[in-house]
């Protein structure tokens, strides 16, 4: 009995077998990228720079980070800070911090950076654009004008940070809902006498692969610095590649870089991570319209590896990284602030 369906099932088994491995092969993974090679050198506008109170060094770039607290608290925002310094053995140039769109400026960690000497970047929040340009929020928006006047000293204001990615568009609507916005909110702070402010655009490397950031560019006369955010995350590719699509575009523009966030993904591990770092540092430099570069200490709650960029505990990334911070291209004499700013 048994016999009788032996060949059957043997050829049911083999055409299974030939169901699972005849289709499409999967595809072969990217190849990794060359991090020995000659970095592009793309954005090498030589200056001036029309980039607001904030000065910008004649040569080389300011140093900058977001580091995560370990408890989001004032001490705790302090405490981060002080631990990288120390660890570095120098003082950031510039110190990166985030409000949402109802949270005060000002605070009392912000105010002990600036007494420090360091220029803050202020990523702030925004609401619904077409609120904003109603008027619906304009107290809002002088209550932080006045706060961001009150500090007296130069700060990177960067307004809405990212406003290209596909999960914003339901409150950004358009890129010309968004500029409307920009422009109205930059009205009132210049009406509040908010001048110590310069204005940073900053969309995604993404944005400028697809060619869709730049409908959100408000217009060079209402942006004092272009600025992007870059990731080496779920594709290991190189600062260079990721990069070149905004560098084009930026070295069109009489403006300052900044890169406001950048990191590479714990998920390439601590090798890979480090050339990364290195050939990022290459970049920066082959490009000397970027004044400013910021690392993204951080990882996110939730977040899988491939979006885990923190290098505090990963010593063969960390160190790649503090070779950056010593480097003569990314120590300036003075820091970023001007004397006298207070608007």
């Amino acid at each position: 009995m048994t016999r009788g369906w032996l060949p059957a099932l043997a050829l049911v088994t083999s055409l299974a077998v030939a169901g699972c491995t005849g289709g499409d092969p999967s595809p072969a993974p990217p190849p990794p990228p060359d991090l020995d090679a000659p970095p592009p050198a793309i954005a090498v506008h030589p200056g001036p720079y029309d980039a607001g109170p904030i000065s910008v060094p004649a040569s080389g770039a300011y140093l900058g980070a977001w580091v995560k607290p370990a408890v989001i608290s004032q001490p705790g925002r302090l405490a981060a800070i002080d631990g990288l310094e120390t660890r570095l053995g120098r003082d950031l140039d510039i110190v990166h911090t985030y409000r949402k769109w109802d949270e005060k400026f000002g605070t009392e960690s912000d105010l002990e950076f600036l007494d420090d000497g360091a220029t803050l970047l202020f990523s702030w929040a925004s609401g619904d654009t077409r609120s904003i340009t109603s008027g619906e929020h304009d107290e809002l928006i002088r209550a932080q004008a006045r706060r961001v006047a009150e500090v007296g000293r130069p700060v990177l204001m960067r307004f809405r940070w990212e406003m290209d990615r596909p999960n914003l568009r339901p409150s950004m609507w358009s890129g010309a809902d968004y500029v409307a916005a920009w422009r109205h909110v930059r009205r009132i702070f210049d009406a509040e006498r908010a001048r110590n402010a310069s204005w940073v655009w900053c969309p995604t490397s993404e944005g400028f692969e697809n060619g869709e950031a730049p409908a959100f560019y408000p217009g060079d006369d209402v942006v004092d610095w272009t600025c992007v955010d870059v990731y080496a995350g779920e594709d290991f590719r190189s600062l260079g590649d990721l990069l070149t699509p905004f560098l084009r575009w930026a070295a069109e523009r009489p403006k300052p870089i900044l890169i406001g966030e950048y990191g590479v993904a714990a998920a390439w591990g601590s090798e890979r991570r480090a050339a990364w770092l290195r050939d990022a540092t290459r970049l920066f430099k082959a490009n000397p319209q970027i004044k400013g570069v910021c690392y993204f200490d951080s990882n996110p709650d939730g977040n899988p590896p491939d979006k885990q960029f923190q290098i505090s505990g990963d010593a063969p990334a960390f160190a790649a990284f503090t070779e950056l911070t010593r480097d003569p291209w990314f120590n300036q004499p003075a820091g970023p602030r001007k004397a006298g700013s207070r608007a």
